[in-house]
């Protein structure tokens, strides 16, 4: 491996690498461990914390703190197991957030510790400050003290990311209004909260809420929850929401707020097309969840040929190569799925590219997606009415967990796994075109699905394989058995 070269430039010393990554979340320190491992010179500059939100605001809290949750939701069950601790009598369990707090933290810490210890362990140079991209492919770093550190590479890789977004009337002030950042670090259980956002991270936090304790409100202007999602997925966390007394409010319009002088705050909120109908909803916490805001003019690129876009996104190439030479961009600054794995395989991805191996381009239509809610949910692939917008002629199968064995022996009997297919010639059932669960465990299921997605396997391929028994997984196996016209049980 080539070490750092240190040249002059008009009195400044310049160092040189083969390549630079700016932004050290999950999609910059992939780029930069891939090309490590690939024997390039790599300098890696993060301006607040290796990990990225991912690690320290994002899924790991997240799932950190559902995880409480679901163990929490354990414990109350637990008697129908003929679980219980002697003399307990009807107390009903409760949960210390200051607790859960504490293990996130350590979890999380242990994390950022081994991100370290791997860049170190390849040589990754790593710089402490905001790196800013200029002509030339001069990256400056500001440490924010002292004369800023000079690097040059021929190839730079801009990961910059994305922060929360925000809507107008709902300032956030870290007490009433909150983000996903401040939310994570929560250490009590608002009685009321409304969440305004029905996406996979808005319909979580809901979900989260709701086992601690809370009485949620969702708030979503679509005119359905988990916009992306396959409708009959959403339909059923619709339901199990309805079951568990979230209210779910679609095509709903949120006008602001007035704090109130007992410390609650009042949502006003109505019918996306009249402001006639608004009514008032008083709460303890009011959650933002509309997405994230792509950082793309974070990185400088004055004198570049880089383009961001009016939504803050870098644009980008089909190999996420953006205007200026060399240059490429990853992760949630560009406009693909803003999902953690996603950015670990367009870190790597372009050191391929780069590397002159001219690796397949993603495609954003086949990326495996998880969604931590409980019910949870997991996909890949065309939904069905994004398969038939395609233009393809389809088949469907879908079973329900309240028949599988394994589902019913852990209690868990919610959801489906729903699976589309393109339909030959002959009108058989031919290429799987997407698999669709929402059920226990789905997010650890998923993986044959997207496999057989993203190889095109046919249903008569994947049907010939054994699925263990008893297992949850069964379920996917046997939706697929049943488009090839022999299903055992259903």
């Amino acid at each position: 491996m080539t070490r750092p070269l240190v040249l002059g430039l008009g009195g400044s010393s310049l160092v040189q690498h083969d390549l630079v990554v700016i932004g050290g979340g999950p999609a910059g320190y992939a780029a930069a461990l891939y090309g490590a491992a690939a024997g390039l010179d790599v300098g890696l500059v993060e301006e607040h914390l290796l990990g990225g939100t991912c690690l320290h605001v994002g899924c790991i809290p997240a799932k950190e703190l559902l995880e409480t949750a679901s163990v929490l939701r354990t414990v109350r069950d637990a008697a129908t197991f003929g679980v219980g601790i002697p003399g307990a009598g009807e107390h009903e369990p409760v949960v210390d957030l200051t607790v859960s707090q504490v293990r996130k933290q350590k979890v999380i810490d242990g994390l950022a510790k081994g991100v370290a210890s791997l860049l170190k362990g390849r040589d990754v140079t790593v710089y402490d400050g905001t790196g800013r991209l200029s002509a030339a492919h001069v990256v400056s770093i500001d440490h924010g003290e002292g004369d800023p550190t000079l690097v040059v590479a021929e190839h730079i890789v801009l990961a910059t990311g994305s922060s929360p977004r925000t809507i107008p009337g709902f300032e956030i002030d870290g007490t009433l209004v909150v983000t996903s950042d401040e939310l994570l670090s929560i250490d009590r259980v608002p009685a009321r909260v409304a969440v305004i956002g029905g996406g996979a991270i808005g319909c979580e936090f809901a979900s989260m809420l709701s086992d601690y304790g809370s009485d949620v409100t969702l708030l979503e202007a679509a005119p359905e929850i988990l916009v992306g999602c396959d409708a009959d997925v959403a339909t059923a966390i619709r339901r199990s929401f309805r079951r568990r007394k979230i209210d779910v409010h679609v095509g709903t319009a949120v006008h602001g707020h007035r704090p109130t002088d007992n410390g609650a705050t009042v949502v006003s909120h109505g019918p996306i097309d009249s402001d006639d109908e608004s009514v008032d909803l008083e709460v303890d916490l009011v959650v933002v969840s509309v997405g994230r805001r792509p950082r793309g003019d974070s990185a400088g690129l004055v004198g570049t040929r880089v383009v961001v876009d009016e939504r803050g996104f870098v644009e980008v190439d089909d190999r996420l190569r953006t205007g200026e030479p060399g240059v490429y961009a990853v992760g949630d600054v560009v406009a693909t799925p803003q999902l953690a794995h996603v950015g670990f395989a367009e870190g790597m991805f372009v050191v391929g590219d780069l590397l002159g191996e001219s690796p397949k381009p993603i495609d954003p239509s086949t990326v495996p997606w998880c969604i931590y809610t409980h019910p949870e949910v997991a996909f890949a692939g065309l939904t069905e009415a994004g398969a038939i917008a395609a233009g393809h002629d389809v088949v469907v199968s879908s079973h329900r967990y309240v028949s599988n064995g394994r589902a019913l022996i852990v209690g868990e009997t919610e959801g489906l796994v729903k699976v589309v297919a393109e339909k030959d010639a002959d009108g058989r059932a031919g290429r799987i075109l997407g698999v669709h669960m929402v059920g226990p465990w789905v997010t650890e299921q998923l993986g044959q699905g997207y496999l057989a997605v993203n190889w095109e396997a046919t249903v008569d391929e994947v049907a010939t394989f054994i699925q263990p028994h008893p297992t949850l997984s069964e379920l996917f196996g046997e939706t697929v058995l049943s488009l090839t016209g022999r299903a055992l049980h259903g």
